[in-house]
């Protein structure tokens, strides 16, 4: 690997031969390679079992493949699920920088989110989650008024050799391998681009550029630059899916495989069990190549010709697929998948279960949780100190409940709560659902009494 100090040590005119080495052996690196892998799985295309071939010994002894076997291949989506699952479970429902009032309204407008991007900040946290969660590590790159994500397997981070800090990064990215690849050069002094030739060698795009560019406007000279600056810090910052720092498909994939080897080869036999094996008999004379013959016309063509006068010399028989053992096997290894990854398996909650049976069943996934927000909160604090703010976000979780139980509970208590507290208890009442009945009920309390509202919101007589 190179260091952000092997970056300064190398010569300026040496500097784009260098981002090309940079670029390669962050694309040997197990990193890289892990999250190359997990990109193939979260895409459903298994590799182990899409690799997989089935092999027989032939009549000299050679192993080679079998071109009678049935293929199927069959890819779980276990990978993306479990990913999916993680990251909606703390990210589904947006990120906030406000705490909630008791009320269970928002309390202010706010402001830090939309300094952000607003509701654009969502999905992009979305995106970063996914490949944090899949790859180990993303970046968020903090672009004037925007959050911008690379994932691990277009950038290259410079980390520096004495605190451990990324001072500088290197992105890369290609329509395909015959078209030119863009790169660009992140550093805390500004941003430069490159562009490799038809020789592959690569090429500066213009001098290297601040990140923030102050442009004056006026109506007899146009647009003018008028100044430049950066942020002092680089405004690239990584961001964890776990304190490993490394996929989760890390000790997954065995599992996973495991699952869909089964699942392909109990497709396999019920197609292979479905022909008709035969045992021949009076063929002392035959030899292994001749019986090799008779066996491939067999799976071949259907139908052989055999001597009949020394009575019957082929013999039908079927096969049963063992089936109860595999089924208990792929209930199990599921199971295990879901506990070991620390998820929710839906199946695993009975119908009508109480909230403190859900409550348990969630609580591994709580933990995880609570570990995969410490990192995307750090990061949002990294960029949010570039701009001299101090916040942390809020994450709501999204999770299932009995509901009706939640109903059950809060009408029991109604007597002793006020009408506004039993509105935002009530699980199928959203905030704006509760201020609008509270509204309501208000007006239909002032037109009982013969009153109105006035313009201050004050009532006045009638």
């Amino acid at each position: 690997m190179y260091t952000y100090q092997d970056f300064e040590a190398c010569p300026e005119a040496d500097r784009p031969k260098f981002l090309l080495s940079v670029i390669a052996a962050h694309q040997s690196s197990e990193t890289y390679k892990e999250a190359v892998l997990a990109d193939e799985y979260d895409a459903q295309r298994n590799r182990t079992v899409i690799e997989f071939t089935r092999q027989v010994f032939s009549t000299s002894g050679v192993k080679v493949d079998d071109p009678t076997a049935s293929d199927y291949r069959i890819c779980s989506n276990f990978f993306h699920r479990l990913c999916t699952q993680r990251v909606m479970y703390s990210l589904g429902n947006g990120i906030s920088f406000v705490q909630p009032r008791e009320d269970g309204g928002s309390g202010a407008v706010d402001e830090v989110k939309e300094m952000l991007g607003g509701e654009a900040l969502d999905f992009t946290m979305l995106q970063a989650g996914l490949h944090a969660v899949e790859h180990g590590i993303t970046f968020l790159l903090w672009d004037l008024d925007r959050l911008v994500e690379f994932p691990v397997t277009e950038f290259a981070p410079l980390w520096d050799e004495v605190d451990g800090r990324l001072r500088a990064g290197v992105r890369w990215w290609r329509i395909d391998d015959s078209r030119p690849m863009t790169v660009v050069l992140y550093e805390e002094e500004g941003v430069t681009r490159f562009r490799t030739t038809k020789e592959n060698a690569l090429e500066q795009l213009g001098e290297r550029r601040a990140y923030v560019t102050e442009i004056a406007s006026t109506p007899a000279g146009g647009d003018e630059v008028v100044g430049e600056r950066n942020y002092g810090p680089l405004p690239v910052v990584p961001m964890y899916g776990n304190r490993l720092g490394q996929s989760a498909l890390v000790g997954m994939r065995e599992a996973i495989d495991s699952y869909d080897l089964i699942r392909s080869g109990f497709a396999d036999d019920l197609q292979d069990c479905a022909e008709i094996w035969w045992t021949v008999g009076n063929a002392g004379g035959m030899t292994d190549s001749d019986l090799a013959r008779f066996r491939d016309r067999l799976k071949y063509l259907r139908i052989a010709s055999v001597d009949t006068d020394a009575g019957q010399v082929a013999s039908p028989y079927t096969q049963e697929v063992p089936y109860a053992a595999r089924q208990a096997y792929l209930t199990t290894i599921r199971s295990e998948i879901y506990e070991s990854f620390g998820a929710l398996d839906v199946h695993a909650v009975a119908a009508g279960a109480t909230n403190d049976h859900i409550d348990a069943a969630y609580q591994p996934m709580d933990e995880n949780a609570a570990d995969f927000e410490h990192w995307v909160a750090e990061a949002l604090r990294q960029v949010l100190r570039l701009q001299g703010v101090d916040d942390s976000p809020v994450f709501k979780r999204n999770r299932i409940s009995n509901q009706k139980e939640q109903v059950d509970m809060v009408v029991e208590e109604a007597q002793w709560l006020d009408h506004a507290t039993v509105l935002r208890k009530l699980p199928n009442v959203t905030p704006e659902e509760a201020a609008a009945v509270l509204a309501a009920t208000e007006a239909e309390e002032m037109g009982r009494f013969g009153l109105s509202g006035g313009g201050d919101g004050t009532a006045a007589g009638a």
